[in-house]
């Protein structure tokens, strides 16, 4: 079995992974906004955006990838998608450094925004992570002092389907290093 066949669903988290090193790429590149537009730097710093928004696109959101995500997250990796379509075709017509300078700071509010939606939704919804969340804690109407738990060592069907998953990726990296060693 080969490492890719391992991995049978989207990854929201590298799809966040995604979006943070655009942005960081982004921010590089308004960096160097008094070199212009065309200056070497910030062609390489736009095309490498694009490169990882094409990689969001075409590896980890694939339409067939994100029908096996969780409900919760489905409607999250489309609108991922859908964001990433936008933000490289921006990037494929810029401009000018104006132009550059506002894609960038909505590069970075949008993954902001994605990182902490997905973040709090699988805490919530995460059985073995124990973590009360904003949203609980207005529910309550009480005021809260958050206590930090340690997981009880029994893992969830969650924790127990992740971990496995992880072991196998593993496994087959392994498995591949050696044959070709």
């Amino acid at each position: 079995m080969s490492i890719q066949q391992g991995v049978k669903s989207a990854c929201l988290p590298c799809g966040i992974g995604h979006f943070s090193t655009s942005s960081a790429l982004l921010n590089e590149a308004v960096r160097f906004k008094k070199d212009g537009l065309a200056s070497p730097q910030v062609l390489d710093d736009i095309a490498q955006a694009i490169g990882e928004q094409n990689a969001l696109e075409r590896i980890d959101l694939t339409p067939a990838k994100i029908e096996l995500l969780p409900d919760w997250e489905k409607e999250m990796a489309s609108l991922a998608l859908e964001k990433s379509r936008e933000l490289r075709h921006r990037l494929e017509s810029v401009q000018n450094m104006d132009e550059l300078i506002q894609i960038a700071v909505e590069t970075e509010e949008y993954y902001k925004y994605l990182n902490r939606e997905w973040s709090s939704k699988r805490l919530k919804d995460c059985p073995t992570c124990q973590i009360n969340t904003d949203e609980d804690i207005e529910e309550s109407g009480e005021e809260v002092k958050v206590k930090a738990e340690a997981p009880k060592n029994k893992l969830g069907e969650y924790g127990r389907k992740a971990s496995e998953a992880r072991q196998k990726l593993w496994s087959d990296i392994h498995e591949a290093r050696n044959i070709k060693n």
